[in-house]
């Protein structure tokens, strides 16, 4: 039985180490197939992850009455402790620049990318941009403490089910076939 909480201990050291490799390699492959060059790519994933921690204030809101506020409420553990209580004289609207600036500017460029590809291409990311809002719009409440609170998975889920419906009679090129369709030679490597 000792030998469970050594193998515990070492699976944890070895997915602390391993996990954010992974997530950071998936996101520089992500991006990249976004028609990015690797170190555009590789610029962009740090202004995300270094803008994360920027927060630009858009507006201040004072109240009239006092917020009490439990610190992890956030992380779903608001009930489990005695109440700790904060008082916030104003709140904070603010944006966060990794997760808010950097991607509005990749979404904007991939929206003149593909404005290229013709009006039916267009339509459809209109109605399906607009499904994805309206579900993560009524899906969203406030919870007083906290903020505005989301599911976590439902707009990745409405996402790929929109990317699922519209792109399903559309092939994705591949270089090889881009090459061949257009009589360039493109030299492939890792």
């Amino acid at each position: 039985m000792k030998a469970l909480p050594l193998f515990s201990l070492f699976a944890f050291i070895v997915m602390l180490v391993l996990l954010p490799i992974l997530f950071g390699e998936l996101l520089a492959t992500s991006l990249a197939k976004l028609h990015l060059s690797p170190e555009m790519a590789l610029l962009l994933m740090m202004a995300i992850i270094i803008g994360g921690l920027v927060n630009i204030p858009v507006r201040r809101i004072a109240h009239e009455r006092v917020v009490p506020m439990h610190p992890l409420t956030v992380f779903g553990l608001g009930g489990l402790w005695p109440e700790m209580a904060r008082e916030r004289p104003e709140t904070i609207i603010a944006i966060n620049f990794g997760g808010c600036v950097v991607p509005a500017g990749l979404a904007l460029c991939q929206l003149f990318h593909l404005a290229t590809a013709g009006s039916s291409t267009l339509f459809a990311l209109f109605v399906a941009a607009t499904i994805y809002v309206a579900a993560c719009y009524f899906s969203a409440q406030p919870v007083q403490g906290v903020g505005i609170v989301l599911l976590g998975l439902l707009p990745a889920a409405v996402a790929a089910l929109m990317a699922l419906l519209f792109a399903r009679g559309r092939r994705r090129l591949s270089p090889i076939s881009r090459c061949r369709r257009t009589g360039h030679r493109v030299l492939l490597s890792r």
